[in-house]
């Protein structure tokens, strides 16, 4: 699986789980949410250790970039309230960051 697509996987996973918790602290759901969110977020972290990386860091750097873009489009998408100007520039931002470490050449100088 392509890097960008773990990312993109991984994002999911981890937004699901923390709305999860969202959902039983701030929106009055039951406890129950609780269980899906715990799975969600371990599904994550594993998703994350699958990334192709040379070092953890460098995959946690370009992984921010697509969460950035994946948190807009959850917004737009599951809570229904869609990204103004200001989202859409920085989300544009942080995934050309994300994209310059995860395909910038890598070896020499």
């Amino acid at each position: 699986m392509s890097a960008l697509a773990t990312y993109l996987l991984a994002a999911g996973a981890e937004i699901a789980g923390c709305f999860a918790f969202w959902a039983w602290l701030r929106l009055g759901k039951s406890a129950l949410w609780l269980l899906p969110g715990v799975i969600s977020l371990v599904l994550f972290a594993w998703l994350l250790t699958r990334a192709e990386a040379d070092f953890a860091g460098r995959a946690y750097a370009a992984y921010g970039g697509i969460y950035i873009l994946s948190s807009l489009a959850w917004m737009a998408l599951v809570e229904g309230v869609r990204p103004d100007r200001w989202d859409l520039i920085g989300g544009a931002l942080c995934l050309s960051g994300a994209l310059i470490i995860l395909l910038a050449p890598r070896g020499g100088a």
